[in-house]
C-alpha cells in the first residue's frame, strides 16, 4: 500500500506493516498461522484504510458521556473529541486541549515530520478519558498477531446500521490488554471496543456515521487557554 504523508497514516502505516510480517512467523499448526494471520490482518488493514475516509463518528460511552472521531481528506486532518478534552492532529499542529474548569487549557505542538512515526502515547489522553483510537486498537491487534497463546474468534454483527466484522481476543500476554472484543466497519471504522487497556476499561460503540467532517471539530473550544509551542521547536 503506497504511504499517505500524514502522522495518523505514517503510524498506522508502520503498524500494519509489522503485523503482516508477524503472519510468516512458524508455528507448530501451520493452519492457526494462516487463519489467525488472516482474521487479523483483516481488521487492522480495514482500520488502516480508514485513514483514507472523510467521516464522522460518535461514540457512546459509560454512564450516558459520548465521544467523537473525526477525519478529513482535503486537508487531511483528524480529530479525537472525549470528555473532558480534545486531540486534533493536522499537517500544521497536533494540539491537545484538557478541561480545566470551566474552560480547556490546549497546548499546540508541531506535527510529527513525514520521516518520524508518531508514538502511540500520543493518543493516552483519549485513552484516559473513555476513548480508544484507531491506531491504539491496531497496536492491540499487533500483539496478538505476535502471541502464539492468543485465543482469536469472530463473529459478524451490525453496528449503528452498518455492517461490522468483529474479534474477541484473549490470553495476550506482555500487552497493554490481556484481552478485548473490537468491532470494525466494512468501510473500516471502529464500530466498537470493549477491554481493560492499560488498568482502564474502555467501552465504546458507534452510535452515528457521517460521510463528512464535522469541520468545528477542528476548531480550538470558545474560551479556551492556548500555549503553542511550535516556534521554540524549530
Amino acid at each position: 500500500m503506497p504511504a499517505v504523508p500524514a502522522p495518523l497514516r505514517a503510524l498506522a502505516g508502520s503498524i500494519v506493516a509489522v503485523l503482516l510480517l508477524a503472519g510468516c512467523q512458524t508455528l507448530d499448526d501451520a493452519g492457526q498461522v494462516i487463519g489467525r494471520s488472516d482474521l487479523i490482518n483483516d481488521l487492522a488493514s480495514r482500520l488502516d484504510q480508514s485513514g483514507e475516509l472523510t467521516y464522522s463518528a460518535d461514540y457512546q460511552l459509560p454512564a450516558g458521556e459520548s465521544a467523537s472521531i473525526v477525519q478529513s481528506q482535503q486537508p487531511l486532518r483528524a480529530a479525537y473529541l472525549y470528555p473532558g478534552g480534545r486531540l486534533t492532529v493536522t499537517p500544521d499542529a497536533t494540539t491537545e486541549c484538557v478541561a480545566a474548569g470551566k474552560r480547556q487549557d490546549c497546548v499546540v505542538d508541531p506535527p510529527p515530520q513525514q520521516t518520524d512515526r508518531p508514538s502511540v502515547t500520543l493518543f493516552d489522553k483519549a485513552g484516559e478519558r473513555g476513548l480508544i483510537t484507531p491506531p491504539v486498537v491496531i497496536g492491540l491487534l499487533t500483539a496478538a498477531a505476535l502471541d502464539p497463546d492468543a485465543v482469536i474468534e469472530q463473529n459478524d454483527t451490525t453496528v449503528a446500521g452498518r455492517h461490522a466484522t468483529c474479534l474477541a481476543v484473549s490470553q495476550v500476554t506482555n500487552a497493554p490488554a490481556a484481552s478485548f472484543q473490537t468491532c470494525v466497519t466494512t468501510e473500516g471504522v471502529l464500530g466498537s471496543f470493549t477491554g481493560v487497556v492499560d488498568g482502564r476499561q474502555v467501552d465504546i460503540a458507534l452510535s452515528r456515521f457521517r460521510p463528512e467532517a464535522e469541520s468545528t471539530a477542528f476548531d480550538l473550544p470558545a474560551g479556551a487557554g492556548v500555549v503553542d509551542r511550535r516556534s521554540a521547536a524549530q
